[in-house]
């Protein structure tokens, strides 16, 4: 398969333009390419630019944006095919639909040249059951971000039974390559691994409030003032090498390993019944209050802004991304 250098890829081309498509297409205009998208949406070109002329600002301010970038190379396009010809990479970020994804694959199949990677937002979704009877499967693969992806850095990328090793390899050096940071599944899985991750953090907190142990306030203080602000600087095993002391992660598992098994133990399972999705609908609703998506959002990037910028910049300093 004859790929071209990923950092030689200076247009590329968004399919789907909904909440992650747009901050796909932010992300890659800020980077310095030219962007062809596509939405179905009969104003999707308006919330398309509305979406990157919000978010410019904010690149700007994270020192993301490269210099001779700008919205001014976001084209919109009436078709698939007509906001796939030319370029050097195709991102997918259809509604999380197999029927939908694999009616638009049909349409990118068709008109995806020999030497272009068509990569997958898609969140929880099998490529081997997205890809299958493709001619051209061998270049499907995911690369899934992380929302918002113009703000958060990490994107998982798998390939499924069609995908060619070698799309893999590239993917990741593409995403590499424009300033991301790309890590590889050794296979599929459903949710992939973060989104697996998060969902094990997600039935503790359920369980947490439906049984009564704390309020939907304290667990959300609980993760933002306690474990939340170190994960944001280390992973989980080097968190538990550096508990086990001079001796690592083998003293930790053997001191904390009893421990933690009488904890996973204890661990429930969450049935999302309608009565137990009702209780807890009304549960967060109480927490949340008067605060609004808006509002959230803002908060969350008015703290997250600042953690992003110092964490690029001492990076780079050390030489640690």
């Amino acid at each position: 398969m004859n790929l071209p250098e990923p950092s030689s890829i200076d247009r590329i081309a968004v399919i789907g333009t909904g909440t992650i498509g747009a901050s796909w297409a932010a992300y890659f205009l800020a980077r310095g390419l030219h962007v062809q998208a596509w939405d179905p949406a009969p104003a999707g070109e308006a919330a398309l630019r509305a979406f990157v002329d919000g978010a410019w600002p904010t690149l700007e301010g994270i020192d993301a944006v490269v210099p001779g970038a700008g919205p001014e190379r976001l084209t919109f396009h009436a078709d698939p095919a007509t906001a796939i010809a030319g370029v050097g990479f195709v991102q997918e970020s259809a509604p999380e639909k197999l029927d939908v994804k694999r009616a638009l694959y049909a349409d990118i199949d068709a008109a995806l040249p020999d030497d272009v990677v068509m990569s997958s937002s898609t969140s929880g979704l099998i490529m081997s059951e997205l890809q299958a009877g493709l001619r051209k499967a061998a270049r499907f693969v995911v690369g899934h971000p992380f929302n918002p992806p113009h703000l958060i850095p990490l994107v998982e990328v798998v390939g499924g039974a069609d995908t060619e090793a070698a799309v893999v390899d590239w993917t990741i050096d593409f995403y590499n390559a424009h300033g991301k940071k790309a890590i590889r599944l050794n296979h599929e899985a459903p949710g992939h691994l973060v989104n697996r991750l998060q969902v094990a953090l997600w039935r503790e907190a359920m369980d947490a409030v439906l049984t009564g142990l704390v309020s939907v306030e304290d667990v959300d203080d609980a993760i933002k003032y306690g474990p939340g602000l170190r994960l944001s600087v280390m992973g989980p095993f080097e968190l538990c090498h550096l508990a086990g002391g001079p001796e690592g992660y083998s003293n930790f598992i053997d001191h904390f390993g009893d421990a933690l098994q009488y904890w996973m133990d204890d661990m429930r399972a969450v049935e999302l019944t309608p009565e137990v999705r009702g209780k807890l609908k009304a549960l967060v609703a109480d927490a949340i209050g008067e605060r609004g998506s808006a509002s959230i959002a803002s908060e969350r990037d008015t703290l997250l802004l600042p953690v992003l910028r110092t964490l690029a910049r001492t990076r780079r300093e050390h030489g640690l991304y």
